[in-house]
């Protein structure tokens, strides 16, 4: 899995996805300018009309071609009969009591994942996955102990916010009071290990004259992948989050297996070299917070050390159980006590609230439904 190709600037688009539904036609949803560029030229059609699919597709998110009347009629046609503008189809959504909502989301060749969006006060922030499954086998998380099947392609990524976006009526895309304003890669899978489609994607939902998000607003979670945090600082420019969760290599390698092969020196000698870093822009280290593994004073005191030198942000996850976990949450007093010597120590900690608990939609407890059905069945 290390041996990831870097993306290329000159690199032709891959062609669009296959739509859900469309008969075999793809579906335009993840086709950057240079492939909406090919998709016009392929019906004789002039290259302006890929800057009218740009605005019709990401900035209004038209679900049909009928809906793009700056277009010709005859135009619209041919569009209709080569492609789509399929999103994944929604298989089932959830809403928490705390207003959480969580879509299990189906994709043409029946692989699942999951999509959550966390509603609060100042901001709306919607987690979307970028694998099916996950590789990375971290014993805390429910979705990494579902198999990974494969990679997510860029329009089934851009293809989740899009969806979301059509559930919340949250077009068009300059609205004021737009209800998704943050968008984290921190659903299912590593995007580091999926880097081409993640890093094609993030240059579509960050394009100012479509889906317009500023990178300042997108972040991308890693447990940790070295040789590809570098690429990602210099090409993409957004928000990094790692997932840390221990001081010392020997609780991290078994926590987090990835570590084994990336140890905590590495991982960080990479945090102070991602591009853009500094300290109004800092990274967040994720630090999930369990029962008698990762939460003794001498954990935080370290953690201080380890990050003394790198602008950074703590955010410390009370542990969110799933059946079978083999791990529990620290107490509340425990975790305060951990986050006052951080904070004593100099550093930003703050302490996330569990949200969607009650739909299993919170931190690290992803996992496609019919994964869990078949799991209970091989029980």
């Amino acid at each position: 899995m290390d041996s990831i190709a870097p993306a290329r600037q000159d690199e032709p688009a891959p062609p669009p996805v296959p739509a859900a539904n469309g008969a075999g036609r793809p579906s335009l949803v993840g086709a950057d300018m240079a492939g909406l560029g090919e998709a016009v030229r392929a019906l004789g059609e002039p290259p302006f009309r890929a800057k009218q699919l740009r605005h019709w597709i990401y900035h209004r998110g038209a679900r049909g071609f009928e809906e793009m009347t700056s277009i010709s009629k005859a135009a619209r046609a041919k569009l209709a009969e080569r492609y789509t503008l399929g999103r994944p189809a929604p298989a089932d959504a959830q809403v928490s009591a705390d207003g959480t909502r969580k879509w299990l989301l189906r994709f043409p060749d029946a692989s699942e994942a999951e999509m959550v969006f966390i509603p609060e006060e100042d901001r709306g922030t919607l987690c979307i996955s970028s694998q099916v499954g996950c590789t990375l086998n971290c014993r805390f998380c429910h979705t990494g102990t579902q198999p990974w099947v494969r990679n997510l392609g860029a329009g089934e990524i851009v293809g989740q916010l899009m969806l979301a976006r059509d559930a919340l009526d949250d077009w068009p895309s300059g609205r004021k009071d737009r209800k998704i304003t943050n968008i984290v890669l921190m659903g299912m899978g590593e995007p580091l290990y999926n880097y081409d489609n993640v890093a094609r994607a993030a240059g579509i939902m960050t394009d100012g004259d479509g889906i317009a998000i500023s990178r300042r607003r997108l972040t991308l979670s890693t447990a940790g992948v070295v040789p590809v945090m570098r690429q990602c600082g210099e090409e993409l420019g957004v928000n990094l989050a790692v997932s840390l969760h221990a001081v010392t290599d020997a609780i991290r390698d078994e926590i987090v297996p990835l570590n084994r092969r990336y140890p905590i020196a590495e991982l960080l000698d990479a945090c102070r070299n991602y591009g853009g870093v500094n300290n109004a822009r800092r990274i967040t280290f994720e630090y999930v917070m369990l029962k008698g593994v990762n939460d003794r004073d001498a954990d935080a005191r370290e953690l201080v050390r380890l990050l003394k030198d790198i602008p950074a942000k703590i955010n410390l996850i009370p542990f969110n159980p799933w059946p079978g976990a083999p791990y529990e949450c620290s107490r509340e007093k425990r975790i305060r006590a951990f986050m006052t010597i951080c904070l004593d120590g100099g550093l930003t900690c703050t302490v996330r609230t569990p949200r969607g608990r009650d739909i299993m939609a919170a931190c690290g407890q992803l996992k496609s439904a019919s994964e869990r059905k078949r799991a209970a069945a091989r029980a």
